[in-house]
């Protein structure tokens, strides 16, 4: 305990510094995600506390984040389409899925996958950074021209036979749930019908019309009617936010801009008394205990979510140990990386209890907090402590922050996130990893977010695979004896040898490299009455590879000719035994320590051939 208090002043400043700085960005957060400020706010306050108390890095400041967020907005945009658009209905199955992301990080950081997490490719992560500010960019579009679908009655009337479609299946299952739907009696189900009325048509209508125009597709078909019908005074305001932003950091960096420009906007926008479009009302008091993502748990509603689970838990967890990488480097101390995903999964758990969305360590929050005195745990704690005293004694007063201020933010979000290095890299990468973030970065802005990192992964594992078979191939390669003629640790004379092939093989013998292996297997000479395999620098063997082994040495043997083997090191060793790749051929194969003593045995041999 007293060692947790030890830097008490540097960790309250670091701590309330992070939390000014985290409070725009859960705000905007939250709304990106379709959840609403609150649920960015209830996120940050959770997550940062239980993550800091729990995790494995001293000095992590955690929260919602950009990448976390671009998930979680397609994740909520699908639930609740799926649920007719009812936000309320779907939130039960949205909250569990964040649950079991946090579950599932938590396995992750038991299982010590940890570290592991740091092999995941760079222009799969750069790929996939530079579509998040690509979608955070494109999403942002409407909220800045102040143009929201749901309110376009024009844009409604379009779907108005589609809303009359949805309601009636929904009608149609409610009966079927109540068991009083039936084939020889309709009559219920058309006295329901008469009740529908045109503002039921209307809501629904303007409900499908949202989610038609949602997403980046959405947001790119119907940019048009956005800018058809802008809004003058909410593009004002999300310009001078932005402008703010940028510009208030050449003066001092001292004082988060993010901050000055939310304060001022709002103060100059409320106390003129402009007519400006406020944020969701973000409720007064202690956030509630979400029970009901238990009790009106459906497995069928959530099971088609479960790998979007695993991808929040996945990449939370990627980008929490990043940041934590740059909090050791300024601190000059080492994290615990699965002690760090089990504190994610925590504060990830706990937020979506109470309604907040999902998030991962800040790389932002951390620098300031570092930078600002905060140098244990205590310091993120109370930055959330700090986050929950703004939502108590001020929730009412954030309600009435312009919805343009929070788009303004979140452009600037979605500019900083963008992997600019890696783009600019791309002049001189190689083809195959430039083509590998192009194809990240596309699939993830126009498909799917999820699909795109793992499309990317098997694309970034083949070209490896294949880089690393062309090295291995181009290290081995397959000689006649005489060309050892000048190696002076062999102690041998090398006349009378001309039939002593040596195949020396350098590199690990996996599935990449077997094909090239055999074809290099036929390049020896049918006159080769002995081929000696050196495999004193191949330090691993995969199943392919023995296989692959087996059938060269099998094959040689069959043409009557004796392999002989050198080096072997211990694993490969023990692999090919327990595989036993060579019973039957105990008179053709055999085994040396070194070169000398295989060529010795041969000498011993062709002698006794001789005489």
């Amino acid at each position: 305990m007293k060692q947790f208090f030890s830097n008490f002043k540097g960790d309250l400043f670091g701590g309330v510094t992070a939390g000014v700085v985290a409070l725009p960005l859960a705000l905007a957060f939250g709304v990106s995600s379709g959840m609403g400020p609150s649920a960015g706010l209830y996120g940050a306050i959770f997550i940062s506390f239980f993550a800091a108390l729990f995790g494995g890095t001293n000095t992590q400041i955690s929260g919602p984040t950009a990448p976390m967020t671009a998930v979680t907005m397609v994740l909520v945009a699908s639930v609740v389409a799926a649920f007719g658009g009812d936000l309320q209905e779907a939130l039960p199955s949205i909250l569990f899925v964040f649950l079991l992301a946090g579950v599932m990080q938590i396995g992750l950081g038991l299982l010590k996958v940890g570290q592991f997490i740091r092999y995941i490719p760079y222009p799969v992560v750069s790929g996939f950074m530079t579509a998040i500010g690509v979608i955070i960019l494109i999403t942002q579009l409407f909220p800045m021209l102040g143009y929201y679908p749901k309110e376009d009655a024009e844009l409604a009337t379009e779907f108005r036979s589609v809303s009359q479609e949805v309601i009636l299946n929904k009608m149609l299952k409610e009966e079927a749930g109540d068991g009083v739907l039936v084939l020889e009696d309709f009559k219920g189900a058309i006295a329901r019908a008469e009740k529908i009325t045109m503002d039921d048509i209307e809501k629904e209508a303007a409900i499908q019309a949202k989610n038609a125009a949602s997403g980046v597709k959405g947001t790119i078909f119907y940019a048009g009617r956005a800018f058809k019908n802008i809004d003058w005074l909410e593009l004002a305001l999300g310009v001078i936010t932005i402008v703010i932003i940028y510009g208030f950091k050449k003066v001092t960096t001292v004082i988060p801009s993010t901050l000055v420009a939310l304060v001022a906007v709002t103060a100059g926008a409320y106390f003129l008394g402009l007519d400006y479009r406020p944020i969701q009302e973000i409720p007064a008091g202690f956030p509630e205990l979400r029970l009901e993502l238990f009790s009106g748990f459906k497995f069928s509603a959530v099971s088609p979510y479960i790998f979007t689970a695993f991808t929040l838990a996945l990449l939370g967890s990627i980008d929490s140990l990043l940041t934590s990488v740059v909090a050791d480097n300024l601190t000059k101390t080492r994290h615990e990386p699965n002690k760090e995903l089990v504190g994610q999964g925590i504060g990830n758990g706990v937020a979506a209890l109470f309604g907040g969305i999902p998030g991962a360590g800040a790389t932002i929050r951390t620098v300031v907090n570092i930078n600002s005195g905060g140098k244990t745990r205590l310091s993120g704690m109370v930055a959330g402590l700090l986050l929950l005293f703004i939502l108590l004694a001020m929730g009412p007063v954030a309600s009435q922050i312009p919805a343009a201020v929070l788009a303004g933010i979140l452009v600037t979000v979605g500019i900083g996130v963008m992997d600019y290095k890696g783009l600019r890299a791309a002049r001189f990468m190689p083809v195959s990893e430039v083509i590998i973030m192009v194809v990240v970065l596309l699939l993830a802005v126009f498909w799917n977010l999820v699909y795109a990192v793992g499309i990317g992964l098997v694309l970034a594992s083949i070209v490896f695979m294949k880089k690393m078979g062309d090295v291995t191939a181009g290290l081995s390669r397959v000689l006649p004896l005489e060309t050892y003629g000048t190696d002076k640790s062999l102690d041998l004379d090398h006349d009378g040898y001309k039939d002593v092939f040596i195949k020396r093989l350098q590199g690990p013998l996996f599935f990449g490299f077997t094909s090239e292996f055999q074809d290099m297997a036929e390049q020896i000479p049918a006159e080769a009455q002995w081929v000696i395999i050196r495999m004193k620098q191949v330090p691993y063997m995969d199943q392919s590879g023995v296989y692959a082994l087996e059938d060269v040495v099998r094959q040689l043997t069959k043409s009557s000719r004796k392999v002989l083997f050198t080096g072997l090191q211990e694993r490969p060793l023990a692999f090919m035994e327990k595989a036993n790749i060579f019973k039957g051929l105990d008179n053709d194969v055999h085994f040396f320590d070194h070169l000398n003593d295989a060529l010795r045995f041969i000498k011993e041999k062709e002698s006794e051939k001789t005489s």
